[in-house]
């Protein structure tokens, strides 16, 4: 299904899709890096520990959020969009799992957010620096299968 009054939009939306998508993955490159670093940092640490918070609660909420939201009603918005995509290719498949990846990934790492603004630990700083390799692998799925379209 495809709606023809999209079709003069397309760039206009392909642009802001990429632009969400920029920002979706530059909070999800950093709010892992900022849990490597807040749990170095025990509970109830005074200002330093309350600084992590109040980071990982902004970037969250006022950009991750949010372009993760754009991107998602953006990437719809493409994909409703006469010619952008081809249903009989094979890579979309891929391409749409590793999305659904992305942002399972980005609810957990918001879940654990609300465990450090409880000063909560679940997990050592050695988990989030590999949690932290995480979005650079799906970003590279997904780039391959956008721009390659291998299959």
């Amino acid at each position: 299904m495809t709606i023809d009054a999209l079709a003069p939009a397309y760039l206009w939306v392909k642009s802001l899709h990429l632009m969400a998508v920029m920002a979706w993955m530059a909070g999800l490159f950093y709010l892992p890096r900022l849990y490597v670093y807040h749990s170095d940092i025990p509970p109830g640490a005074g200002v330093e520990h309350e600084r992590f918070k109040k980071m990982e609660r902004l970037l969250l909420r006022a950009i991750m959020n949010p372009s993760m939201i754009a991107t998602w009603l953006f990437g719809i918005i493409l994909v409703l969009t006469p010619g952008a995509m081809s249903w009989t290719e094979g890579w979309w498949h891929l391409k749409l799992a590793s999305v659904l990846a992305m942002t399972w990934f980005h609810m957990y790492l918001a879940k654990h957010r609300r465990a450090f603004e409880r000063d909560e630990r679940l997990f050592p700083q050695r988990h989030w620096r590999i949690m932290n390799e995480v979005p650079t692998v799906l970003m590279i799925v997904i780039v391959i299968m956008v721009i390659v379209k291998p299959f």
